[in-house]
């Protein structure tokens, strides 16, 4: 399959080089084509199937998007330069040691990525620091030498293909937007907060609720909006409350806690989820949020504004089908505890995974009494809980499933030694920064204080949370991403008799929704299982693990199961 590279000729504005290349990298053709004929030579050449290169799928698909060009394949530059330029199975290659360069900046606009966690969304933009004078054929040329110098090609390779074909669905799923009824978002809005307020005034229910906030402290000036002026509103009533947070407020026992906890959602609702953000983000009936493909270091994917990655349940029935359409919504059961018994090769933790709901299976196995219990250990053993319930049944879990506990455990130990730790196809952790380093080794040499080394060993352990994390959600986000991919494969094969394809339109870590027209719905079921079940082998051949999914075919994302 040969590469198609886009280059933007250095002397010529307005001139785009198409540069063929063979699959090992060697060049073929050059042609010149002007910038506005760039989608009509994009088309032809799709006959051919190539694989596209260039610097930036966010750069430079949407024009393509826009001008009804679509393309099959891709290679991202930036996004598998990063993954080169760190992974363990890289090391010593040309992208691994060479120098720095402006493709190891962000791509423009995306934020910073973050740590791993569930919960880690990052939704503040960093400026692209050198976004010119970038050589994408040279960077073509190293980043093939470095798979095929590496000490795992064949993972790299896949790991690379699904990162590029993501980074090509994220730029889809933003072009054909996910169906939004305004109409029924106004109507939800207006049921739980009151009509819409005049600019700057708060909504009727918020602002009852801020009545019965100042009547139960005895203060008819506190502003509950001000985080400073409610927490010192809270203790002169007599509450020793380090913060205002919803876990603080939950413990008081006082009038004030129900009309403040309430306040404090329906306020995050307006602000996150308000008037204004339809105003901002839905357009045309769709709301297009900016994806970023591996906004969280572990792979996860962020958004560039627009919060598609925490969508409240309250607002998901203004996610609504098209008339003749449905939407095809399936998520992922217990991905991460699948992941985990693959990728450690636990043939009894794969046993439970056979059922539906692995909880269930866990204690059906006589591992624990309750479906909660094997929840609190099985998160416990993957997020690295060191007290309540998670960490007292710990040791029921190690003894039933070693190989599993085993893994999460090792990449801890190594995370607490301030080494890198890399998930199954290949994306390593950072490491941590030169302040730790430098703290580790101080506690560990001779006259280090009882202080430094107590504050070291909770660095370690903090940082040890985190690899034991990373390596379990980062190859969930890879499997995802070979999901994603299987399935938008299907798809295109797909066709109703509405006009129009089914297609994917909103994408959440474990979570897919397709839009589709209402006769082919339960073909796109099908697809969404298959799809699931070729990731799985793609990642981890013949291992028997299933990766069950809860599949519903609903008019609006509120129905689905």
């Amino acid at each position: 399959m040969p590469f198609q590279l886009v280059l933007d000729d250095p002397v010529r504005p307005g001139v785009v080089v198409l540069a063929e290349h063979t699959d090992d990298g060697q060049p073929l053709t050059r042609t010149e084509v002007p910038a506005h004929a760039l989608a009509a030579a994009v088309a032809e050449r799709e006959r051919d199937r190539p694989r596209w290169v260039w610097d930036d799928t966010s750069r430079r698909y949407p024009p393509l998007l826009d001008a009804g060009v679509r393309v099959e394949r891709c290679h991202d530059l930036r996004l598998c330069h990063a993954i080169l330029r760190h992974s363990a199975y890289a090391a010593g290659t040309p992208v691994a040691v060479g120098p720095r360069t402006a493709w190891d900046g962000p791509r423009p606009g995306a934020p910073q990525p973050v740590e791993a966690s569930l919960f880690d969304v990052d939704d503040h933009p960093t400026p692209d620091p050198a976004g010119d004078g970038l050589d994408a054929a040279a960077e073509l040329t190293r980043q093939l030498a470095s798979v095929a110098g590496s000490t795992q090609p064949g993972r790299l390779r896949l790991l690379l293909a699904a990162e590029s074909t993501g980074a090509l669905i994220a730029e889809e799923m933003r072009h054909d937007g996910l169906p939004w009824s305004a109409r029924t978002h106004d109507e939800i809005l207006t049921r739980m907060l009151g009509p819409r307020p005049l600019a700057g005034a708060r909504p009727e229910r918020l602002e009852q609720l801020a009545g019965e906030i100042r009547t139960a402290l005895d203060q008819p000036t506190l502003n509950p909006d001000s985080q400073p002026d409610l927490l010192r509103g809270l203790r002169l009533a007599g509450f020793d409350l380090t913060s205002t947070s919803k876990w603080e407020i939950q413990g008081l026992d006082h009038p004030v806690r129900e009309p403040l906890l309430e306040y404090k959602k329906l306020s995050r609702l307006l602000s996150a989820n308000g008037w204004a953000w339809i105003d901002t983000w839905v357009r045309d009936g769709r709301f297009r949020p900016e994806y970023v493909p591996a906004g969280v270091v572990s792979g996860r994917w962020a958004t560039n504004g627009g919060g598609a990655l925490q969508l409240p349940a309250a607002i998901r029935a203004a996610v609504r089908a098209d008339p003749g359409w449905r939407l095809v919504v399936a998520d992922a059961a217990q991905l991460e505890p699948r992941v985990l018994a693959a990728m450690s090769g636990d043939l009894a933790m794969a046993a439970a995974a056979r059922r539906a709901d692995l909880y269930q299976g866990v204690v059906e196995a006589g591992i624990v009494q309750s479906r909660k219990d094997a929840k609190y250990a099985m998160l416990g053993a993957i997020y690295g809980a060191t007290t309540g319930a998670s960490a007292a049944l710990m040791p029921q879990l190690t003894r039933a499933y070693p190989r599993a506990v085993g893994l999460v455990e090792d990449a801890a130990r190594a995370g607490e030694r301030g080494e890198v730790v890399t998930t199954w196809l290949g994306r390593s952790s950072p490491v941590p920064d030169a302040e730790w380093q430098d703290a580790l080794h101080a506690a560990a040499g001779e006259g280090a204080g009882a202080e430094e080394v107590r504050a070291a060993r909770r660095r370690g352990r903090d940082w040890g949370r985190f690899t034991r994390n990373f390596v379990v959600q980062g190859t969930a986000a890879e499997w995802a991403l070979c999901w994603m991919a299987a399935l938008r494969r299907r798809l295109l094969t797909v066709g109703g008799a509405t006009a129009g394809r089914p297609h994917l339109v909103f994408f959440l870590h474990d979570e897919v929704v397709v839009h589709t027209p209402a006769d082919v719905a339960d073909e796109v079921a099908d697809a969404v299982r298959e799809s699931a079940a070729e990731a799985g082998a793609l990642l981890f051949g013949g291992f028997p693990v299933e990766f069950a999914l809860d599949v519903s075919v609903v008019d609006s994302y509120d129905e689905a199961d």
